[in-house]
C-alpha cells in the first residue's frame, strides 16, 4: 500500500510540473512552433520566430494605441435583443448573458474618445473574445454612433477590428448593419474628416466586406488573416487549389487589398504620423 500512495504522489507532482510548464510555453498559430511565453509577452504578443500578431485584448490595444488615461468609453451599456427569438443548441439570450459574464461587456466591441501623442481621436476596438467579435445590431450601432460623433467634432476615426463577420443569430437585422456603417464611413468622407482602420488577426466575413475595407488609409498586422469567406470554402467552391499564404497580410497587399502592413510597435507612431498628414 505504501508503494502504491508513493506512486500516486509522484503521479500528482508529475501532472502539476506538467501543467506548469504547459503554461510557460505555446504554439505559434503560424509558424507552428513552440515559443517561450514571456519573450512573447515582452515582444508586444508577438512571435519571436515568425512575426506573427497573437491577438491581443481590447484593454491591451487601447493601450498599444491610446495617450496614458486618455481613453474614455462611450455607450457601454448598449446591449442586444433577441427579436427572432432565436435558439440552436442554446438560445441567443443565454448566449448573450455567458458572453457578458465572461468578458464584462455587453457586447463585441469598444467605442469612445483617445488621444494619440495628444491629438484627439474616436477610437474604435473590436473584442474577439466575444462571439468571434461578431457584428449584431449592437456592434453596427456603436460603429454608427462613434462615426457621428467624429463628423460632429471633425476628428479623425481610427477603428481596429477582429472578427469573424456578421453575427448569424440575428439574421438580417445583423447583415443590415453593413449597409448602415458603410453610410456612415461615406458620410466622413464627404465631410473630408479622417477614417483609419487596422486589421488584425482575424478580420472576416460582412466586417471585411464593408467598413473595414472603406478606410482613407488600410493598415493591417504583419501575418494577419482577412478576407470575406474562409479559404476552404473558396476552393471548394472555384475547385482550385489556393496560392499559399492566400489571405494573408503580405499576400493582400502585394495585390492592392491594402495599404501598409505595419508591426505592433511601430503602429502608434505611424497612426500619428497620418493623422499629422491628413
Amino acid at each position: 500500500m505504501a508503494w502504491f500512495k508513493k506512486e500516486s504522489s509522484v503521479g500528482s507532482e508529475s501532472t502539476k510540473r506538467s501543467k506548469m510548464v504547459e503554461g510557460m510555453w505555446l504554439k505559434c498559430s503560424h509558424c507552428r512552433e513552440i515559443v517561450y511565453r514571456k519573450e512573447v509577452d515582452r515582444n508586444n504578443k508577438v512571435c519571436p520566430k515568425c512575426d506573427y500578431h497573437f491577438p491581443i485584448s481590447v484593454t491591451e490595444r487601447i493601450a498599444l494605441l491610446a495617450d496614458l488615461g486618455t481613453f474614455r468609453e462611450w455607450d457601454a451599456e448598449v446591449e442586444a435583443r433577441d427579436p427572432l427569438s432565436f435558439t440552436d443548441t442554446r438560445s441567443y439570450r443565454d448566449r448573450l448573458k455567458a458572453q457578458q459574464e465572461r468578458t464584462g461587456r455587453k457586447d463585441a466591441i469598444v467605442i469612445g474618445e483617445a488621444a494619440v501623442n495628444g491629438r484627439r481621436i474616436v477610437l474604435g476596438v473590436f473584442d474577439f473574445s466575444f462571439m468571434g467579435g461578431s457584428m449584431g445590431s449592437v456592434v453596427g450601432e456603436k460603429l454608427c454612433r462613434a462615426a457621428e460623433r467624429a463628423l460632429a467634432a471633425k476628428i479623425p476615426f481610427v477603428l481596429v477590428t477582429a472578427s469573424g463577420g456578421a453575427r448569424m443569430q440575428e439574421g438580417i437585422l445583423s447583415l443590415m448593419q453593413m449597409a448602415r456603417t458603410s453610410a456612415s464611413v461615406a458620410r466622413l468622407g464627404e465631410a473630408r474628416v479622417p477614417f483609419i482602420c487596422i486589421l488584425a488577426d482575424p478580420t472576416f466575413g460582412g466586417v471585411t466586406a464593408s467598413m473595414a475595407m472603406l478606410g482613407d488609409v488600410v493598415i493591417a498586422e504583419p501575418k494577419a488573416l482577412i478576407g470575406f469567406a474562409g479559404p476552404r470554402v473558396i476552393e471548394q467552391t472555384i475547385k482550385q487549389q489556393l496560392p499559399d499564404e492566400f489571405q494573408r497580410a503580405e499576400f493582400l497587399l502585394d495585390h492592392g487589398m491594402i495599404d501598409m502592413i505595419v508591426e505592433r510597435k511601430r503602429l502608434k507612431e505611424t497612426l500619428s504620423t497620418l493623422l499629422n498628414h491628413l
